[in-house]
């Protein structure tokens, strides 16, 4: 799946280094701007840089890696499994959701009337914004574009792995955990009910942004560099 340590320094990927030279000379521009122009002092200088390294990282990774050639037909199902993974991804960080009761048909009338529809649009922190969302009656989208960005880099990886016979079930799982963040107010609700639960909850939510960008650069560096990894391991 992924380039060999020689590839990675072969003259003919330099494209690859101007590219990813590019972006973050565009993410300093943004960051740049955005500090001149804000109207209140970043108090948190890692929430800003995050989403940076979401899109670096997730960046980096899609340009190094070269997907094994395969049968349309592999390429069809490894198309569909990668899909099905970022709409997983997307749908646990809340990207988007989908309002069952309505779809099928009950409560249709009572949703609509105590939440608003149509589209909206945000400016925020670079990568964080700018956010565009849609809110519908039955589907509702966010784009964030750090999370859209990096939830897309894992699926391309995942599609490369799954055509890569070294693929590592453990960086899919990984891939998943990183939207922890968002699935902190359902652990919420079970350890509320338990003695000391809501300090611990509470922990972990101002943290969540710290862990899931964490476990995603994991997730990155292991479906991008296990089957290599594991290669050498072999020989």
């Amino acid at each position: 799946m992924a380039t060999s340590d020689a590839g990675r320094l072969d003259p003919r990927h330099a494209p690859r280094l101007w590219w990813l030279a590019a972006l973050c000379w565009v993410e300093a521009l943004a960051v740049g701007a955005y500090l001149s122009a804000a109207p209140e002092r970043v108090e948190s200088l890692r929430y800003l840089l995050y989403p940076l390294v979401w899109i670096t990282v997730g960046a980096a990774a899609v340009l190094w890696t070269d997907p094994s050639r395969a049968s349309r037909r592999a390429r069809l199902v490894a198309g569909a499994v990668a899909v099905a993974y970022f709409v997983v991804l997307a749908s646990l960080a809340g990207l988007v959701s989908v309002d069952l009761a309505a779809l099928l048909g009950g409560s249709h009338g009572h949703a609509a009337a105590h939440h608003p529809t149509g589209w909206q649009f945000s400016l925020a922190a670079p990568g964080w914004g700018p956010r565009v969302g849609y809110a519908g009656e039955v589907v509702s989208a966010t784009f964030v574009p750090y999370r859209v960005a990096g939830y897309l880099a894992l699926a391309y990886l995942v599609y490369a792995a799954v055509l890569d016979a070294a693929k590592s079930a453990l960086s899919g799982a990984l891939g998943l955990v990183s939207c922890v963040g968002c699935t902190v107010p359902l652990v919420g609700g079970l350890a509320a009910g338990t003695a000391g639960g809501t300090g611990v909850v509470s922990a972990l939510r101002a943290l969540s942004v710290d862990i899931s960008t964490l476990v995603f650069v994991v997730a990155v560096a292991l479906l991008a560099l296990g089957p290599s990894l594991t290669k050498q391991a072999r020989r």
